[in-house]
Parts: structure tokens; sequence; C-alpha cells
């Protein structure tokens, strides 16, 4: 009889060990691979769909004890989001992040994207939503109206910086993430500014996108934006290449041939007065503060240098614009620049 309930003990203690490994394994123990650095989990997604993407890329070793853990931690309420996974972490601890939707922010970080097609595949990119319903909000006049936008200009309200941002931010969040970064960036100070100037936020901003693009140095933008400040103010057409290039929707032209010029789109400053209707690209914070703090000047034409420095004649009168423009042309002959 001794000897039956020792073994009796023995079995029982044996086995409660044995429960105690299971369990500590089951919860504790290392789980997590290092085949994948992120889970990502769709906005909409359920259990099944997280494991299904578990077992398919190899995330766990043991599926079963996962999915037993997640069972018995009752995780059902599934958070969408980018996971950042840690080799050897385990079930527990895993379920739990999944649970609270600890995720990763991502940096977002942009600049001079050209079209909102490019920002919006830019997006798809780096977010969970597709291009398509990216530029499907950015294309609604409906949602633009909301901000007091129109589809041409909502472009404006991108400042081009770095921001931390959910993965599964949607399109709509992203907006009023940046929307709100935009007014704060249209401090007082810089509403002053623009208002001196005749011109909105928004304008100053369309303004801005074509000193960018004319401007290969930081250094000379406020003497371009003076320029183009000064056309503005006498009524003359800005005349601007940028602008024309954006027309024609060819970014590899280098030489504006005469035949581009006659293009009728609201953006080819060569044809119409004012500022286009929209930014030609996303402008860079110097560029808009060069406009906000131009150089003044008597410039009203200008022509880039004969030396490809990337750097500016400018000129107060046709004449001597007509000098600069023959030694540029002369310059881009020689170098068979032929568009």
């Amino acid at each position: 009889m001794k000897k039956f309930l020792i073994a009796l003990v023995v079995i029982i203690v044996l086995s409660l060990i044995g429960t105690g490994v299971f369990y500590y394994l089951r919860f504790f123990g290392p789980n997590v691979t290092d085949k994948q650095q992120y889970l990502y989990i769709k906005t909409g997604s359920n259990i099944d769909d997280v494991y299904r993407i578990i077992t398919s890329q190899g995330i766990v070793k043991d599926t079963t004890s996962f999915l037993h853990a997640a069972q018995s931690m009752k995780y059902r309420n599934v958070k969408p989001g980018k996971y950042r996974l840690t080799s050897g972490m385990s079930n527990r601890n895993f379920i739990n992040m999944l649970k609270a939707g600890n995720q990763e922010p991502v940096n977002f970080s942009f600049h001079n994207i050209r079209l909102k097609e490019q920002f919006a595949g830019f997006v798809a990119k780096k977010l969970e939503p597709d291009s398509v319903s990216m530029l499907r909000l950015l294309d609604s006049a409906k949602f633009a109206e909301q901000y007091g936008l129109t589809t041409d200009n909502i472009y404006t309200v991108f400042i081009p910086n770095t921001y931390q941002l959910y993965w599964n931010t949607s399109p709509e969040k992203l907006f009023k993430r940046m929307y709100a970064n935009y007014e704060k960036f249209w401090s007082p100070g810089r509403k002053e500014k623009a208002k001196a100037l005749n011109l909105s936020p928004q304008e100053v901003s369309i303004l801005a996108s074509i000193v960018d693009a004319e401007a290969l140095h930081d250094d000379e933008m406020p003497s371009i934006a003076g320029l183009y400040l000064n056309r503005l103010k006498r009524g003359m057409k800005l005349q601007a290449d940028p602008t024309v290039i954006f027309a024609v929707k060819d970014f590899t032209i280098k030489r504006v041939l005469n035949r581009y010029l006659v293009t009728n789109s609201p953006y080819n400053t060569y044809l119409y007065t004012g500022l286009p209707p929209g930014p030609i690209m996303m402008p860079s914070v110097a560029a808009i503060d060069a406009v906000l703090n131009s150089k003044q000047s008597d410039y009203l034409y200008m022509c880039a240098k004969e030396d490809f420095s990337g750097y500016h004649n400018f000129a107060n009168n046709e004449a001597e614009h007509k000098i600069n423009a023959r030694k540029f042309q002369q310059a881009l002959n020689e170098r068979n620049i032929k568009r």
C-alpha cells in the first residue's frame, strides 16, 4: 500500500509537471519565428484571417498552440495594423500585443511629388489604402468643398515633412491629419504675409510650386518668387516653362519648344494670365516661405544661365532678356539638346 501511494503521488506530481510544462509552452514558450519582420492585418479581418496569415507566412512555429492560446485568452476583436514581430516572442506576448492593438507607426515622409496620381501611388506603398481609394478622395469635389477647396488646389494641403501614421490609416483620416498640420503651418504670421501679397494660402502654394520647379538652388527662390509676383501685379502672363511641361504631361522635356507653348490647358501660363488652378508639384516649405519672403526687385524676365549651373540670368526688360535667352539656346544647341 505504501509503495502504491508513493507511486500514485509520483504519477500525480509528474502529471502536474507535465501539465505545467504544457501550459507554459503554450503561453510563455518562444513561438514567433524570424521569418517575417512585421505582421500586417488588414481592416475588416477576423481571427480566421489572422490565423491564415500567420500559417501561410510561417510567423509561428506551432500554429496549434497559437490558436489554443488565442481561444483561451479570448482574442476575438481583431484590430488591424502593422505589428512588429520579435523572434522568440511567446504566444501570450504576441496575442496581448494584437489584442491591445499595439502596432508600430509608419514614418510617412514625402516631398517633390508632381501629380496626385503619383502621391496616391506613394500612399499605397506606405499605408494600407490602395491608390484608387486615395485618388478618388482627392478627386471628389464634394469632399474638397467641405474644406473650402477644389479638386485642383486640394493638393496644397499636403505640406512635405515626415509624419508618424498608423499603417491602417484611411484616406479620410490621412487627409484630416494633413489638414490639421496645414492649418498649424499657416500661422497668423504666414497668413498676414500672404494677405499683404493679395494671395490666399492656396495661391501662395500654387506660386510656390512654380518657384520650386524653376529653382535648382534654394537660395535663388526668393528672387524667382519676386519676379513672378512682379508679373502678377502688372497683369502679365507668368510664362513659366514648368507650367507648360505640366500641361503637356511630359516630364522628360528639357527644352520647351514653341509647339508646346500652344497646349490648351489652364495650367499653361503662356496662354492664360494669372496663376494656374492648382499646384504643378508639391511645393517645399522653402518655396512657400520664399514666396512669403520674396526678394524685391524690378525683374520681369529670367532665363537659365548658359553655364548650366542651375542659376538664372535676370532682366527687367525684354531686350536684355532676349540676349540671355540666345546665350542659353546656343548652349543647348552645342550640347545637342533638342527637346
